[in-house]
């Protein structure tokens, strides 16, 4: 710190710092002599604002650390802070100038041990199972035979030779290989998109979307299978549309997305078995199937033949049948034509009788007739139309005559009438609008009586004046020569020119009509 050490002024011997200097000092101390460290502790309170920093503490038993991981680190960190957690941090120490504090920075973290990982394991799984991820009701059932298999693993491994040699001897089906990393910090954000990309493909497409999906990885310890525990691999596989069996390590491996998919299998092996049957099975059991179909369908031939010829006995010769129909035709055919002429000569005599009164000079003479007697109507008919008009109309004047006079009568009754009912409404508006008038005017009167200062001397209190003054201290009460109390009942003087006067009685008030009260 020899840079900040100035001269001394004179008759002093420690130099003169400013914040800024001495906050710098510290600050490089202490990133010089801790430029590096691994600190192991208890993860406490977790802060993750908007700005994309993490924020948290490390604690032990006796002493809290502050600390910080940067954005661009922490999206790189394969292993994310959680509260409770107990971890080994590796960064290196500096201060925080605006709060005199010192705090760690961090660059990696990883869990402290076996212990460590289990435990975080454990709480994300009852995380998970809280949310009902795990719930055996939301899982789907694996397709019979899948036309398509999607496969999320690595394509440098045995385990995609494994599938596809037990695919080839089962059943040969069409495979969608999506490579992923199945280790590292790569794992888990890979294996996440490969299940939501299979998921987005559309049905019909250039690429055909898989009906059943296969996640699978070999053996390995804990560490080695950690992507597969991460959040949001097993969130991905329980919002699988598609199918998915997890086939994630051997048989005593356990993952979180194990719990997730629709059904786990033991190893890559098993996941092929379990997503397609036994090709030469399925032809035995058709084979089979096809043998018990022919004999029940010989079977039932001969019971339905057997049926036909006991009821062919017992039905009457066709032949028979048809003799007797076609002779009672032939009876019916012969009597028909014989039926027919005679129906038409009865027809025919009757039109010559109904026909022989018009012809000739008997039908001109009864037109001319009906042609008399029609016109002789009508003249009668236009000569008392032409006598009721004129009678109808004078009747109609005479009368109109007469009502003349009433209809104006009515008119004028009609109208004092509507006058009264238009004045008794109006009379009775504006006495409605004054005692409403009357009753805000009374009852602003006693609220301004209750708010008075009358009220407060019916309840003990005084009020002391001096000089038409009102008196509100000690110090002005000795000052006075003379004082002037009001009470509740009258007034009352005090001093050396004090003489006793009567009570000043409050003049009562004129009796108000009883209109309730507003308190």
């Amino acid at each position: 710190m020899s840079d900040l050490i100035d001269d001394p002024a004179e008759g002093l011997n420690a130099p003169e710092f400013t914040v800024t200097e001495i906050s710098g000092a510290v600050k490089r101390t202490i990133e010089s002599s801790f430029s590096r460290v691994r600190v192991r502790g208890e993860i406490g309170r977790v802060s993750m604002p908007r700005s994309g920093h993490v924020y948290l503490d490390l604690k032990d038993d006796r002493s809290v650390l502050s600390a910080v991981i940067w954005k661009g680190v922490a999206g790189r960190l394969q292993t994310q802070p959680e509260e409770g957690m107990e971890v080994v941090a590796t960064g290196k120490l500096t201060t925080f100038g605006g709060q005199s504090k010192y705090q760690m920075v961090i660059e990696d973290i990883a869990p402290a041990g076996m212990g460590a990982l289990m435990a975080m394991l454990e709480k994300r799984k009852k995380t998970l199972e809280a949310e009902g991820l795990f719930d055996p009701g939301r899982k789907k059932e694996l397709p019979y035979l899948p036309e398509v298999i999607g496969v999320i693993t690595s394509p440098s491994g045995a385990v995609i030779r494994d599938i596809l040699h037990r695919l080839r001897d089962r059943f040969p089906r069409k495979v969608l290989l999506w490579p992923v990393a199945v280790q590292g910090a790569k794992c888990a954000p890979e294996v996440t998109r490969a299940i939501e990309g299979f998921n987005a493909m559309m049905s019909g497409g250039a690429i055909p979307r898989p009906d059943l999906l296969i996640v699978a990885r070999g053996g390995g310890s804990i560490e080695d299978l950690w992507g597969f525990n991460e959040e949001i691999v097993a969130r991905a596989a329980a919002a699988s549309d598609i199918p998915l069996i997890s086939a994630v390590g051997h048989e005593t491996d356990t993952t979180l997305i194990d719990f997730a998919s629709d059904m786990r299998a033991p190893t890559p092996t098993a996941a092929a078995e379990l997503a397609v049957p036994v090709r030469l099975e399925l032809l035995g059991w058709v084979g089979e199937q096809e043998a018990r179909l022919a004999r029940a369908l010989s079977q039932s031939i001969n019971q339905r033949q057997q049926r036909l010829r006991d009821l062919a006995r017992a039905l009457p010769n066709p032949q028979a049948l048809v003799d007797q129909a076609s002779q009672k035709f032939d009876f019916t055919g012969g009597r028909l034509a014989p039926a027919l002429q005679k129906a038409v000569q009865v027809k025919r005599l009757a039109l010559e009788k109904r026909a022989a009164p018009l012809q000739g000079a008997t039908l001109a003479q009864r037109i001319r007739h009906e042609d008399t007697r029609l016109k002789s109507m009508a003249r009668r008919l236009a000569s008392g139309l032409s006598s009721n008009t004129k009678t109808q109309r004078r009747v109609y004047d005479k009368t109109a005559q007469r009502l003349r006079p009433l209809a104006l009568k009515q008119e004028v009754d009609r109208k004092k009438t509507a006058f009264s009912a238009l004045s008794q409404r109006l009379s009775i508006s504006a006495l409605n609008q004054t005692n409403t008038w009357r009753n805000r005017i009374d009852a602003l009167e006693r609220l301004h009586q209750t708010l008075g200062y009358k009220e407060t001397l019916k309840r003990g209190y005084a009020v002391v004046r001096s000089q038409d003054h009102i008196v509100t201290s000690k110090v002005e009460a000795e000052k006075a020569t003379e004082l002037e109390i009001e009470f509740q009942d009258g007034r009352l003087a005090t001093g050396p020119s004090a003489s006793p006067k009567p009570s000043r009685k409050a003049k009562p008030s004129p009796p108000k009509p009883d209109q309730g009260s507003l308190f």
